[in-house]
């Protein structure tokens, strides 16, 4: 059953920039190991506070992941920058879902469109 596993990770003082960038770095590789999705959040309310949520098909490939030389560097390389200890979740996805993105708010090539002109925009 797919799962994913939620890791909240608390930046040192002065730290939180540094560790959202090495957290956006290291969580782009969970693919490698068979991630189908993740996400980095950094809460607005709380700077230092984060979240990483990465989706597998099984735990398995979650523990190789965490356990996996990448990783296993990041937390040696990085451990000063965060509050220990790091205490991942793992969870069973019920339901999940997303609505597709609208073109005009995105500021897509739709948005560039006047009504009734076929797509040239007018500079």
């Amino acid at each position: 059953m797919a799962g994913c596993v939620h890791v909240p990770w608390y930046a040192t003082a002065f730290r939180s920039d540094k560790l959202e960038e090495a957290l956006v770095e290291i969580t782009q590789i969970a693919p490698r190991y068979g991630a189908t999705s993740y996400h980095v959040y950094r809460y607005r309310d709380d700077r230092y506070r984060f979240l990483q949520v990465v989706t597998f098909e099984d735990k398995l490939q979650w523990e190789r992941y965490w356990g996996g030389p990448e990783m296993t560097r990041f937390r040696q390389v990085h451990s000063g920058w965060y509050q220990v200890p790091v205490l991942y979740q793992w969870a069973d996805i019920s339901i999940e879902g997303a609505m597709p993105a609208d073109p005009i708010m995105s500021g897509g090539p739709a948005s560039l469109e006047t009504p009734g002109e076929g797509g040239d925009a007018q500079a």
